[in-house]
């Protein structure tokens, strides 16, 4: 628990120091491959909430909903992208990305089981809303195969850090840590939704 709290304490400054920009689904600073595209969902806090919280809830649903979900976003994600790129408009994609993390963040907080065909269906709507905001801010200059890779692999590793903090839950006080988690997801999405973060 300490070293818990000791990195979300050295994490805070950073947080705060970022610019907002880089929260927004803008575009900016996208110039490059494979590490603009592994960079991206490490630096924006929404797809990092969203991406975390996928993991725990796997993790609070058990197995297979472990693995599955975490499979589940990149895979229509990567959809969703494409459509982004090809310009299919979907209306409400910011609210869709901040109900992403107010939706997931509240079922780990309240631990909330449901089977496992409903969570993967969840998951997989708000997949296409941040894979849709993706697609249609990436430039014409990026190499979109190589961007999306470095995408990719960064949102699998975010689920894995989402997973081995959902993993705590087989102790006491790990329950209470990644429910916490899910009341940090929750609220970050109200920042996201109110324009406050």
């Amino acid at each position: 628990m300490n070293v818990f709290i000791k990195y979300i304490c050295l994490a805070l400054p950073l947080f705060l120091v970022i610019n907002n920009s880089v929260f927004a689904h803008t575009g900016e600073g996208v110039t490059g491959g494979l590490v603009s595209g592994f960079l991206h969902p490490l630096l924006g806090l929404d797809h990092v909430s969203a991406m975390v919280a996928v993991g725990i809830l796997g993790a609070f649903l058990g197995r297979p909903a472990l693995w599955v979900l975490p499979v589940v976003f990149p895979l229509v994600m990567a959809f969703g992208g494409v459509l982004g790129i090809m310009g299919v408009p979907i209306p409400f994609i910011e609210t869709g990305i901040a109900a992403s993390s107010i939706v997931l963040g509240l079922l780990i907080v309240f631990a909330l089981k449901m089977p496992l065909w409903i969570a993967a269906v969840l998951v997989a709507a708000f997949a296409i809303f941040h894979g849709h905001a993706h697609g249609t801010e990436l430039p014409s200059s990026v190499v979109p195969l190589a961007y999306s890779i470095g995408f990719i692999v960064s949102t699998g590793l975010l689920h894995l850090g989402g997973i081995a903090i959902g993993e705590l839950i087989r102790w006491p006080i790990g329950k209470i840590i990644a429910r916490a988690m899910g009341g940090v997801i929750a609220l970050a999405g109200v920042g996201f939704l109110t324009g406050l973060l």
